[in-house]
């Protein structure tokens, strides 16, 4: 799910969010997603409460990303949040359906429908990259880009291109990982994704929502990362 794709290169300071800032990161992502055809589907935007309720998710998403210790990068521009990007580290323990105390409060936030819908989600991408790239990855799981989001008002300006680079830099860290996938639903924002090696992997159905499911291979990533280092020395 991406919220915005950038043409345009910018600089900034890119690093973890700290706990003091993940308010801050849940108002952005809020913004950002509003509009966003997947998440209105999901959690129902025709309903007088679906803003309430999509700040809810939004919290309860960052809270539980919090909780595993799951990569979540900010830039920033002098003391301004104006961009995240949240990841999913390989493995097991942190997939569909995440903990069961997050199951409860999406029950209680997003309601059933929409709680099923997400999980259904999730568990359709881990089919879709079994069953198209068994052979790439092995024994090995890979990295999920589960947010991308500029804030509105810094959109334009290449800070979805700075996020999509420390993408990239996090999975080149990471030794156990295949790659980095991705799950795009705005046909505009595919090409920022193309640009940084990705590849198709399906088109995937959620709920009314069409998408492309998007896959950069750990090796591409990492020589991209090289090439850019190059570049600035």
């Amino acid at each position: 799910m991406v919220a915005h794709a950038d043409e345009t290169i910018a600089t900034g300071q890119l690093r973890y969010l700290v706990a003091e800032e993940l308010k801050l990161a849940a108002s952005l992502l809020y913004q950002a997603y509003q509009d966003d055809p997947l998440f209105m589907d999901l959690f129902q935007a025709h309903k007088a409460d679906y803003e309430q309720r999509l700040r809810a998710i939004v919290r309860e998403e960052l809270a539980v990303f919090w909780e595993a210790q799951q990569p979540m990068i900010g830039v920033f521009e002098g003391d301004s949040l104006i961009g995240v990007g949240c990841l999913t580290r390989p493995g097991k323990s942190f997939g569909p359906g995440r903990y069961w105390h997050w199951r409860l409060k999406m029950l209680l936030t997003a309601g059933y429908v929409s709680t099923l819908q997400l999980v259904d989600k999730e568990l359709l991408i881990q089919q879709a990259m079994q069953q198209n790239l068994a052979a790439q990855l092995t024994d090995r799981d890979y990295h999920m880009l589960a947010f991308l989001a500029v804030h509105p008002r810094y959109q334009q300006n290449g800070w979805g291109e700075l996020l999509v680079r420390a993408a990239s830099q996090v999975l080149a860290d990471d030794q156990q990982s295949a790659g980095i996938a991705v799950y795009v639903t705005v046909p505009s924002h595919l090409n920022l994704f193309f640009q940084h090696g990705y590849q198709v992997v399906q088109q995937l159905t959620v709920g009314e929502v069409s998408g492309q499911l998007l896959f950069c291979p750990r090796q591409q990533a990492i020589q991209q990362v090289n090439e850019e280092v190059a570049d600035a020395v």
